[in-house]
């Protein structure tokens, strides 16, 4: 098999386990809590590490931003032997009283994007699979930590995110807006993988706090600090799975 395009692996460069996040330093900040960590490639958005936690080995893999570069990833990292992938990501909360530093994890995610509609209609459901879903709720409660559960939306334009775009998504019981689940669920169905996703949050659009808003960092110290608990549930609910 040739070298993927754009992640530059081949078959055997990676373990079965993608933990995919969209931040490239993310990557860095989820092998920290890994053992062995070794960088696999980097090109554009793109940054994998493969490391093992708890004796099990996984692979790091960056994503960038939006539904088409996370689409990329998940065809290349399936191409060369990927079965399972977990989202370790952001997410701005739609319902009041969801706090920044909360973490969600997903039960499905609306198709406010693009990339899944060139595969396939938007009435077929972007869903994590079961067991993935379930792994990330029980390691957040062996951790002692309260998630939130329910429905996500994936969305194209950030900065298009309408007073009228949220009002419809509050009322319909959606949880948070990201930008990659509904692609990452959408195919990891169409290929026979196992999903899921769990996200930090970093705002709330339905009370007026917005990621960067309020300072010169992306992300408000609490959700930065909270990334670091986010990330220890996933790679507990990897273990898990393992």
């Amino acid at each position: 098999m040739a070298k993927q395009p754009h992640l530059l692996i081949d078959s055997g460069d990676v373990e079965d386990t993608a933990l995919i996040p969209g931040d490239p330093g993310r990557v860095d900040r989820i092998a920290s809590q890994c053992r062995n960590a070794e960088t696999v490639a980097r090109n554009r958005e793109y940054k994998l590490v493969n490391a093992t936690y708890d004796g099990v080995p996984l692979t790091i893999c960056s994503t960038g931003i939006g539904c088409p570069s996370a689409a990329i990833a998940v065809e290349e990292l399936a191409a060369v032997g990927v079965d399972t992938l977990i989202r370790v990501g952001t997410t701005g909360a739609l319902q009041a009283g969801i706090e920044i530093g909360d973490m969600v994890v997903a039960t499905g995610a609306a198709k406010e994007e693009g990339t899944s509609k060139r595969y396939e209609d938007a009435v077929i459901p972007a869903v994590p699979d079961y067991d993935v879903l379930s792994s990330l709720v029980d390691a957040a409660e062996e951790n002692d930590e309260d998630v939130h559960v329910g429905p996500m939306v994936s969305d194209d334009a950030f900065y298009n995110e309408t007073d009228a775009y949220v009002d419809a998504w509050e009322a319909a019981g959606l949880l948070a807006v990201e930008m990659e689940a509904a692609a990452v669920f959408s195919l990891a169905r169409r290929k026979g993988l196992a999903a899921g996703a769990i996200c930090t949050v970093d705002g709330n659009l339905v009370e007026g706090t917005q990621k960067g808003a309020d300072s010169d960092a992306e992300l408000p110290e609490k959700a930065k600090n909270n990334v670091e608990r986010a990330i220890s549930i996933t790679l507990d609910a990897v273990a898990d799975l393992a």
